[in-house]
């Protein structure tokens, strides 16, 4: 992350809030329930950092052998955990209304809105975890069983000087420097082209909608179908092996998106953002809730938003608020929210289908990312402007989360 300043200094200000400052939980809890979010995709690296911090903060050691040595109370957050992390879409006041009833177990509201924003920023920093190449190996010579080596020696890079990833992986792949060129000019072509059609004409708003149906009725089938046949079946082996030192966090461990996806029977319904929006309902009741994280959160979004350094791979000068917000929109198109005003036909022209699947892997089952995948889409990008590509990710997928999570909370309201 340090790869872009302005954006870690903004994330590292709403994580120290969310875990050190003053909020309805108690420190240790808020470990704990960081630790239940990462296990919903094994992600060791984001485990064991709040092992430790739980214990720092003077979590109960009992507790970390698993959910049946917790309290009823925080283990009842299992569910909204398990569907906040694969299928968002599925909470209801109904959930809200389980947890806040009253009883000894109950949550508070403020409680429950602190639970739910660890959730889904630590269900996204997996994503941005996994995307990036940090999560460790197991090494069975070390006491704990891990030792922090990045996957498939993913981390190449000279973080000073942004270089060598890029070196690496275009010699490292048989497709040839000219093709990447080509692939890069293309969608600066792509790019320009969408912006002189959107001054000529706007398409009708059935138009717009029957777009983003299709896109969304795509997204689904985009892993499910490419990545079993284009990927040879190793690269997820170690992934479909749960150990029990992550299982021990989670129940119903085979809960996910892709289940959706396959059988196909579930609709996945269309979220309209106009309806329930960051800026206009989600922002004021967090705010309202668990003072200030509101503010820190909307700093954050608009931060990487908006983050650019008018730069594509060699070429200066770009601006690229199309390709930005296609990123953007394209995950929460995935979790079925559509925006009135955005032309879904953009997503198709400027997302090639390398960087589909990666957007759907990282985004949706981060545990099975590849360096394959990584290197296989824009050849041409330095790694810094990847590893920006992964903080829009992680921001539209935390905020997608927190839409769902928040909507509930305030049908429950009323």
């Amino acid at each position: 992350m340090s790869l872009h300043a302005q954006y870690l200094e903004s994330f590292l200000r709403s994580q120290f809030y969310m875990l050190r400052m003053d909020g309805p939980l108690p420190l240790p809890h808020r470990h704990y329930i960081a630790i239940m979010a990462a296990a919903r995709h094994q992600c060791s690296y984001l485990i064991n950092m709040h092992v430790d911090e739980f214990l720092k903060t003077g979590g109960i050691a009992e507790w970390l052998n698993g959910l049946e040595y917790v309290p009823q109370r925080l283990k009842n957050l299992n569910e909204i955990n398990k569907l906040l992390a694969h299928r968002p879409w599925l909470i209801t006041k109904e959930h809200i209304q389980k947890l806040v009833k009253t009883g000894e177990n109950n949550w508070s509201l403020p409680e429950l809105v602190h639970a739910v924003v660890l959730l889904a920023h630590y269900h996204a920093l997996a994503s941005f975890v996994f995307g990036s190449g940090i999560n460790p190996e197991r090494d069975p010579e070390i006491s704990n069983g891990f030792r922090l080596i990045s996957v498939n020696n993913f981390c190449v890079c000279d973080l000073a000087n942004d270089n060598s990833i890029e070196n690496a992986s275009l010699t490292g792949n048989n497709f040839g420097i000219v093709d990447s060129l080509s692939e890069l000019e293309a969608l600066m072509d792509r790019m320009k082209r969408l912006r002189e059609e959107r001054e000529d004409e706007e398409a009708s708003q059935e138009e717009m909608t029957t777009r983003f149906e299709k896109e969304k009725k795509e997204s689904l089938f985009v892993v499910s179908g490419d990545t079993f046949h284009s990927f040879p079946h190793s690269d997820f082996e170690d992934d479909m092996i749960i150990t029990s030192d992550v299982s021990r966090y989670i129940e119903d461990p085979g809960f996910g998106y892709e289940d959706f996806a396959r059988r196909g029977e579930e609709h996945l319904p269309t979220f309209r953002a106009q309806d329930y929006t960051w800026e206009n309902h989600g922002f004021s009741l967090v705010n309202r809730l668990y003072s200030d994280i509101g503010h820190l959160l909307d700093e954050k979004f608009r931060m990487v938003y908006n983050l650019t350094y008018n730069t594509m791979a060699t070429h200066e000068d770009v601006d690229t608020t199309t390709l930005r917000r296609a990123l953007f929109n394209y995950v929460h198109c995935m979790f079925g929210i559509r925006y009135d005003d955005y032309d879904y036909g953009e997503v198709n022209q400027l997302l090639e289908r390398s960087l589909k699947v990666y957007i759907k892997t990282v985004t949706c089952y981060p545990e099975r990312t590849t360096k394959r995948m990584y290197d296989s889409y824009w050849r041409q990008f330095k790694h810094s402007e990847k590893v920006h590509v992964n903080l829009l990710l992680m921001e539209a997928r935390m905020q997608a989360e927190l839409l769902y999570a928040l909507r509930a909370i305030t049908r429950h309201l009323t």
